[in-house]
């Protein structure tokens, strides 16, 4: 039988690829904590022996279907169209998983729940899962990754759904699946010409509200409780009007593979709670065993 052997919430903001020196400048002198929770991160990852990192892609936007891609290798040169000025030039090349892909596409049409595999190589790729790829070099750990979209025509429920299936997809995969979902909490840009409260950007005064920033901890510490149930149960009234990233599509496939409410895997923070433009983000370890 496959298994989770590990997840994640962990922030993929495209200012985390700018160089060293533009982001300590930045950070009024000192890196974003994010950087260094990446190899907080990477260290749990190595340790729980994943045969596959599952990246559940708040940048990949689908209509009508819950995607899985499914094809054996996804070479290229990424250029972002939102922000071609800086995240260019991005060469990847790293192995996916069309067996874990096609388990899951089973489980859906038997379920008759709509989660596609789609194998085709030349897929768009979205800097949501390069980001983690790169910075964590996953490509080098000798593990395969699997991107899954966020479907935008759903409610909370249907992410829950499409998580159960993808939870019973990996069960009978015989894999071993560490879950990442990657994005923000909060997800509220400041406007262009917004001035930051706090010289260091990465300070959390710098988010786009204060209730935001309240929220976010609300849910942090509620992870390190480990009750899923409350933060699905506060959805609608809080965290979807907020809202979190692609309407919280990363985490709450992330939990209902996890088991949904009945989930209470404990977690860990690995970075500081960070600004990025008005977001909240952090890297938080589940742990699941």
């Amino acid at each position: 039988m496959g298994q989770i052997v590990g997840a994640a919430i962990a922030s993929h903001h495209p200012g985390l690829m700018q160089c060293e020196d533009f982001r300590k400048m930045m950070g009024a002198g000192r890196d974003s904590d994010l950087i260094a929770g990446y190899a907080r991160l990477r260290e749990r990852i190595v340790a729980a022996r994943p045969d596959v990192v599952m990246i559940f892609d708040s940048h990949w936007f689908t209509t009508g279907y819950h995607l899985v891609d499914g094809a054996a290798r996804y070479q290229g040169w990424y250029v972002s169209d939102e922000m071609p000025w800086y995240l260019h030039g991005v060469d990847y090349d790293y192995a996916g998983c069309p067996e874990l892909a096609l388990a899951i596409d089973a489980v859906g049409v038997e379920r008759q729940v709509p989660v596609r595999a789609i194998c085709n190589p030349g897929l768009g790729r979205q800097y949501a899962t390069l980001n983690q790829i790169k910075q964590m070099r996953l490509d080098l750990l000798g593990v395969k990754v699997v991107s899954v979209s966020s479907c935008q025509n759903c409610r909370w429920p249907h992410f829950l759904q499409s998580g159960a299936v993808i939870g019973e997809g990996i069960r009978r995969s015989g894999l071993r699946v560490m879950l990442l979902a990657s994005g923000a909490l909060s997800h509220r840009f400041n406007e262009i010409d917004w001035v930051p409260q706090h010289p260091r950007l990465y300070h959390e005064s710098n988010v786009s509200r204060p209730e935001h920033i309240e929220s976010d901890k609300g849910a942090i510490e509620l992870f390190r409780q480990g009750r899923h149930d409350l933060v699905i149960e506060r959805w609608d009234d809080e965290y979807r009007k907020l809202p979190w990233e692609a309407f919280g599509a990363h985490y709450l496939q992330m939990v209902g593979a996890m088991g949904g409410a009945d989930c209470r895997a404990k977690g860990t923070p690995l970075s500081d709670y960070e600004n990025a433009r008005g977001t909240g983000n952090i890297h938080i370890w589940f742990d699941v065993a």
